[in-house]
């Protein structure tokens, strides 16, 4: 299973039950990478008008295969790292205030890939893929 997360230099990924941030060319990034995406309801909004096959459940997560493509936002990974074989993770290269973090330690995770681009909202986003080690 691919996993993909937006997270700030601290692993905050929620505040106040709020995603943190969102850019229109990360998702569009995101839907370049993929033709289909596993969500949770929450993140349904982030996707509409996009070229990108949905499936939409809370249960998301349990439902995924190995084959499947996961964007979490604000759910736990760790009850599910067991699946997961790949985490793209896209910084914002800042710091926001959070109540839910990333609970996976990506320091026991080989880092393959770095890229940055400039995002809609930010300067500078940074795109990371883990794969395990």
């Amino acid at each position: 299973m691919k996993v993909i997360v937006c997270l700030d230099d601290a692993l905050g990924m929620m505040f106040n039950r709020r995603r943190q941030s969102r850019d229109k060319k990360v998702i569009e990034d995101m839907c370049s990478t993929t033709n289909t995406l596993r969500i949770a309801p929450f993140s349904e909004s982030l996707f509409r008008g996009m070229s990108v096959g949905l499936t939409v459940d809370e249960q998301f997560l349990e439902q995924a295969d190995c084959e499947s493509v996961c964007f979490l936002e604000n759910q736990s990974l760790l009850p599910h790292i067991h699946k997961v074989d790949q985490i793209v993770v896209y910084k914002w290269n800042r710091r926001y205030p959070a109540d839910v973090w990333f609970d996976v330690p990506l320091e026991e995770w080989c880092l393959m890939e770095k890229e940055e681009f400039e995002g809609n909202s930010h300067d500078k986003i940074t795109k990371e893929v883990y794969v395990r080690k």
